[in-house]
């Protein structure tokens, strides 16, 4: 565990440590272990550089309204695939299953080519769209929803539950450590989404933080890395709050049904 963890935290010190160097201390040979001076001209630098709080708004949107849309899909697919009944259920799950086998970057193109023809290119909308599928989710909340007690769920209908009763006053309230752990993983990974809004945005309007921070990268022809590392950090802070908020409720998820009472 020690060993894992040096793994994990070592990169992460790394970062933090530079975002407080100088660029002269930077590029000291042997490398330095702690600041030489402590220094923070590397966050006012990424405020002034960039538009900073331009980006992080873009990435709050895109990531609220995208994991807003991929959790709500993934709720109602699951559960349509799990506790309804009808023709071609299981091919159409089939049809989930080899979604998750087949790569974003295949569909790039197509993508591309069908939000330019609509004229959505440097727009929210443009960056949601094709983001907004999430075969994960289904997948996941699926397997969860059919571990549920059956006899919970019988006796719910029999008093009368419709489908929509069902899913909020039965089925949700007991699978909210799972829900959690979709959740976290969902807004993680649509916060760090990097490659369709590069391709997506054309400037600050639309563009999220990931992309804010590769025109740090590009000053002056030459790799600033304590700007660099600062806009890493205070692009981390907001997905660390979420995890602390939910990390119990992961770990619930994620090891649900692992161990039998």
């Amino acid at each position: 565990m020690i060993l894992v963890l040096l793994t994990v935290m070592i990169p992460i010190y790394w970062i933090v440590l530079a975002s407080v160097k100088t660029q002269g201390d930077i590029y000291t040979a042997p490398a330095t272990y702690f600041p030489h001076p402590f220094t923070t001209e590397n966050y006012r630098t990424v405020a002034t550089d960039i538009p900073l709080w331009m980006y992080l708004r873009n990435s709050l949107i895109l990531t609220t309204v995208l994991s807003a849309l991929k959790i709500l899909l993934g709720v109602f697919s699951a559960y349509a695939l799990a506790l309804l009944r009808f023709p071609g259920r299981n091919l159409l799950f089939l049809v989930v299953i080899s979604a998750l086998m087949v790569p974003n970057q295949i569909t790039l193109i197509s993508n591309y080519a069908l939000i330019s023809q609509l004229e959505l290119r440097n727009t929210f909308l443009g960056i949601i769209l094709p983001l907004a599928g999430t075969a994960f989710g289904t997948f996941l909340m699926r397997n969860h929803f059919l571990s549920l007690p059956k006899e919970v769920i019988e006796a719910a209908r029999m008093d009368g539950a419709g489908p929509f009763k069902l899913l909020w006053r039965v089925v949700l309230p007991m699978s909210w450590p799972t829900l959690s752990a979709f959740a976290l993983i969902t807004i993680v990974n649509d916060w760090n989404e990097y490659l369709w809004p590069f391709l997506m945005s054309e400037d600050e309007r639309t563009a999220p933080i990931q992309i804010g921070l590769t025109f740090l990268q590009n000053n002056e022809g030459i790799t600033n890395w304590g700007p660099v590392m600062a806009g890493t950090v205070l692009a981390v802070i907001p997905v660390l709050i979420v995890f602390l908020i939910l990390q119990k409720n992961l770990i619930k998820g994620l090891t649900s049904g692992a161990v039998k009472g």
